[in-house]
């Protein structure tokens, strides 16, 4: 992910309720050195997934925890609702079995997104724990999902 990229990303702007995963403006990412604004994190945990043309159509982060690689992702609001998300998260997890092979991957999930939910069904993913925890907005539900290849 260059710094292009990162600024390219924090202005994708979601329709409510998906909103909340709308980044800060990238001169306040920088100014905190948060996230992908910080040079040595967007170079070492982030990535970006290229469409046809070359058109940045989302990005990755591969969180590195003990023996498990937790992903984030995103994709941009104009490429949402037209059957690509499965095929999307399955490059992401591609990639995150490159990077660390021996790895189990996961990921986080607010319980109310169950059109990402679903997504994530489709890619592989089970759920295997719910549980509370701070959001930008308040505590949020979230549920852990574990990438199952079988």
């Amino acid at each position: 992910m260059s710094e292009q990229d990162a600024e390219a990303i924090c202005s994708w702007q979601y329709e409510p309720p998906y909103n909340l995963y709308n980044f800060l403006p990238w001169e306040q990412m920088k100014a905190l050195e948060v996230e992908f604004a910080d040079p040595v994190i967007r170079e070492s945990q982030f990535a970006v997934v290229r469409g046809a043309e070359d058109q940045l159509e989302g990005f990755a982060q591969f969180f590195p925890l003990e023996g498990v690689t937790r992903l984030g992702l995103g994709m941009h609001p104009d490429k949402l609702g037209f059957g690509r998300g499965k095929s999307f998260v399955q490059t992401i997890v591609e990639e995150a079995i490159r990077r660390r092979p021996e790895d189990e991957i996961d990921l986080e999930v607010l319980c109310w997104n169950t059109r990402a939910i679903r997504t994530y069904e489709r890619a592989g993913f089970r759920i295997t724990d719910t549980y509370e925890r701070p959001t930008p907005s308040g505590t949020g539900l979230f549920h852990c999902m574990v990438y199952d290849p079988n």
